[in-house]
């Protein structure tokens, strides 16, 4: 493509210009060995993943050989390629139903859907890998992340985050919100969720890869405000 078509491509994607980007599946072992290579990567950062619970109900095999087989396959490409630092995009729903509020980082962790499962299979992997390979990882698990920054915004089909859904609803552009629960011991019977902006979700990585690269030790850490809307 040309320069200027794939400076148009970068703004569809929300890329500053003069950003590297490559297209392609996390598990491309021969791209990610031309990527470290040609760039001296010494460090990932791991957020490709389907990421929708009621999808995944529907379809865990697509969930599994994604967020779990391309992950290993990752894995295994940043090792061969010297890669020793990874911040890992984990979510809270790697805890299922918690047996206590608020949920702590040492809370026992039973996911209830293939998603959370796909998610904590890969928090054990890398514990392993780090045991076996020296591997130093962040897992951030992730609560409610919402939000947009001044010049950038979410847009996606389908939408299943309340926070765009509701705004859409008011701007009407969308008929119907849908709450799932009406049981929970609340004032109006829905659950309460833990909002995290993204912004914060963007610092907490920052500040994750620069913990392992003063030589941090492995970690897995609750992204929230620790207050329930």
């Amino acid at each position: 493509m040309s320069s200027a078509d794939y400076a148009q491509f970068l703004k569809t994607l929300c890329l500053e210009a003069g950003i590297p980007f490559y297209q392609g599946r996390v598990g491309d072992g021969a791209l990610l060995e031309l990527i470290t290579r040609e760039h001296k990567i010494d460090s990932c950062i791991h957020f490709a993943a389907l990421a929708y619970v009621g999808e995944s109900i529907e379809k865990p095999a697509a969930y599994f050989e994604n967020n779990v087989e391309q992950g290993v396959a990752l894995m295994r490409s940043l090792l061969e390629n010297g890669v020793r630092h990874l911040v890992f995009s984990s979510t809270c729903a790697t805890y299922g139903e918690p047996a206590q509020i608020p949920i702590g980082e040492q809370t026992p962790q039973w996911p209830t859907n293939p998603y959370g499962w796909s998610k904590l299979l890969m928090e054990r992997l890398l514990d392993s890998y780090d045991c076996a390979y020296g591997l130093k990882f962040a897992a951030l698990r992730y609560f409610n992340a919402s939000g947009a920054t001044a010049k950038h915004g979410e847009h996606h089909e389908p939408e299943s985050h309340l926070v765009p859904n509701v705004l859409a609803a008011c701007a009407r552009q969308k008929g119907t919100v849908f709450m799932f629960g009406r049981d929970y011991p609340t004032p109006d019977g829905t659950a309460i969720r833990d909002y995290i902006h993204v912004s914060d979700l963007a610092d907490a990585h920052i500040r994750s890869l620069n913990y392992l690269r003063k030589g941090g030790n492995s970690e897995c850490i609750n992204l929230g405000t620790g207050i329930g809307y």
